[in-house]
This record gives structure tokens, C-alpha cells and sequence, in this order.
């Protein structure tokens, strides 16, 4: 959540507005055969469904299949929304940040992945192999959902600044 003020003067009295902005993210789990094409981020060495930030006025869709490119050279082909996500970092009591997370699902695409990119590794892994991968406690969840659920799931998940699961709901439609 990035803050921004404004100072709002109404006479002698000054009024500061905080403004607090959740940061939007899309990302898809491509599915060909029965594995899926997973991307390594450096910082953490964990695996991630590609994707990452929207753009001012880009519809989810169109930053999907965008990001997705960018960071595969996979060109996604009609993927299907699975899930919308709340993540919310939380220190003590306090809110540090919070953002949306748009979950898609794809089995069409076209294009030769990349081995790398500036984001990090690209990787096709099988299916059965998600659950001993490393990655953000969460992102089991969701990945085993976008691989075997039928509706849109929404969600929330709360974590500590140094990404440890403090807690989760999931929600099925």
C-alpha cells in the first residue's frame, strides 16, 4: 500500500488526506500437458506463476497476457480467470501494505518460452512436483485451485513483512 497526502486548507484549519493505494498485480498459470511453466524469482529463489503489476487504465486481461509475455515469451491465448486475491502485510497491528492479485488459467498459447529473463528462471515443471517446489506458503493453494478448480475462488492472505503465512480464507463461488 503506497501512501500519498494532500493538504486540504480550509481557512486557518489544515486538513492532511492520506491516500493509501493498492497495488495491482495479474499472473497465470499455464498448463501444457501435464506441466505447468513456472518462473524462479532471484530474491527469495522461490517459484511463481509469471505475471506481475497492471498498468494505469489496462484491464486484467490485457495485463496478463502482457506481463506473461514479457517474462516468457509465451503469448497467452483466452485465459480464464480462476481467482481474485487480497495480500495484506501486516507488522504487529499495523498494515504495511496490501494488494490485488488477479489469478488466470491458460492452456492455449503461442510462442517458445524463454530460459530467462530479467525476472528470473523459466521453468516447465509436472504438475505432481508444485507441491515440493519453493514458494510463498499461499501460492500452494492457489496454484493447486487454478489446476483443479472449477469456478473463480477469492481470497485473502495475510503475511508478515518477511512473508510467513499468518493466516488465510478461501473463498469458492
Amino acid at each position: 500500500m503506497t501512501e500519498s497526502g494532500t493538504n486540504v486548507y480550509i481557512g486557518s484549519l489544515i486538513i492532511k488526506i492520506e491516500v493509501k493505494v493498492v497495488q495491482r498485480v495479474t499472473n497465470c498459470l499455464y498448463l501444457d500437458g501435464d506441466k505447468v511453466l513456472l518462473l524462479q524469482k532471484p530474491r527469495r529463489n522461490w517459484w511463481v506463476a509469471p505475471g506481475g503489476k497492471m498498468e494505469s487504465g489496462e484491464s486484467i486481461r490485457d495485463a496478463v497476457i502482457r506481463e506473461y509475455r514479457e517474462e516468457t515469451g509465451i503469448y497467452l491465448k483466452n485465459p480464464d480467470l480462476k481467482g481474485v486475491f487480497t495480500f495484506i502485510i501486516k507488522e504487529g497491528d499495523q498494515i504495511k501494505s496490501e494488494w490485488m492479485m488477479f489469478s488466470f488459467f491458460a492452456t492455449e498459447a503461442d510462442g517458445v518460452n524463454l530460459q530467462e529473463s530479467e525476472e528470473g528462471k523459466i521453468k516447465w515443471h509436472p504438475i505432481e512436483d508444485i507441491k515440493d517446489l519453493p514458494m510463498a506458503e499461499g501460492d500452494y493453494h492457489i496454484l493447486d485451485y487454478l489446476l483443479h478448480g472449477k469456478n473463480t475462488i477469492y481470497g485473502t492472505f495475510t503475511y508478515t513483512p518477511d512473508f510467513k503465512l499468518l493466516s488465510y480464507r478461501l473463498d469458492p463461488s
